[in-house]
């Protein structure tokens, strides 16, 4: 851990900021799925551009942690060099790229290849955290239908997907149950990463700071994508494809192009683990 020379409170929040979302953590942990309202701060960044999550990192991170940021599973983008700058000054603790290395993980739209241990927490960064909010415009509304565990309106949305286009068209945000009982939105990630989180070791944390809600998953814990008997669901395939890099044929890839020859290839979107398979193929 670094001396900190800088004046900040210690995670840039006061005590009683990372108190009251502390609390609000732990009881999203004892009602998985279900979206606990918190406070949330004004934070240096804009709103939509990770405050929630930023606030579960700061709240829970400690002396001993080490840290992993990553952005549609880049270590490298912007926002998550700038999140990883701004944790670094106010706490002084050690950033890292190596997922197994790290305690704890925030992240945009993507879930690290490796699974998480039972020491790791995976904070989410999350936008709209609101699944109900594709078919219920009012948050009122929203409230109710949870409490009565009244989801036909969404299973409704799904059928006419299958109406109209032959499949469930939703991607990212696909919606799920927890434990039997919420249905949540699992951040944009893609479909391929939301098997993770079914009985997994490691907790998630769900953080939207615009909305001014949190959510988790405890280790263990059911999530099941909602789907028909008749059009169960599925993930983003890629047979036959593997990463120019890395070479790995059983990770989630990015279609990218080359700007000079206008050439389709595909690359590993978690630039971490590709490194790290690059290195292990060269020794």
């Amino acid at each position: 851990m670094q001396q900190l020379e800088q004046p900040y409170n210690y995670a840039f929040l006061d005590e009683g900021s990372k108190r009251e979302i502390r609390r609000a953590t732990l009881k999203a942990v004892a009602i998985p799925g279900y979206q606990v309202p918190f406070a949330s701060r004004e934070m240096p960044i804009g709103r939509g551009w990770g405050t929630g999550g930023l606030q579960l990192t700061l709240s829970l991170i400690g002396e001993e942690d080490y840290l992993k940021v990553i952005d549609q599973g880049y270590d490298d983008s912007v926002n998550a060099v700038s999140i990883k700058k701004l944790v670094e000054d106010c706490t002084g603790i050690e950033t890292t790229n190596d997922s197994e290395e790290a305690t704890v993980i925030q992240t945009r739209h993507r879930i690290p290849e490796i699974p998480l241990r039972e020491d790791q927490i995976l904070v989410l960064q999350v936008p709209l955290p609101e699944p109900l909010r594709r078919v219920e415009a009012k948050e009122k509304q929203t409230k109710r239908l949870h409490a009565e565990m009244d989801y036909s309106s969404i299973w409704l949305r799904l059928y006419e997907d299958i109406v109209h286009w032959g499949k469930i068209t939703i991607g990212a945000d696909y919606p799920s149950i927890v434990h039997g009982r919420y249905i949540f939105n699992p951040s944009p990630i893609p479909r391929y990463d939301l098997l993770k989180l079914h009985q997994a070791e490691g907790l998630y944390l769900f953080g939207a700071g615009r909305e001014k809600k949190i959510y988790a998953i405890p280790p263990y814990t059911d999530v099941e994508p909602l789907q028909f008997e008749d059009y169960p669901f599925e993930v983003e395939s890629f047979e036959g494809l593997s990463c120019r890099l890395c070479g790995s044929d059983d990770t989630y890839l990015d279609e990218m192009y080359d700007s000079e020859t206008g050439t389709k290839f595909y690359q590993c979107s978690d630039t971490g683990c590709c490194q790290k398979r690059q290195q292990e193929r060269r020794s």
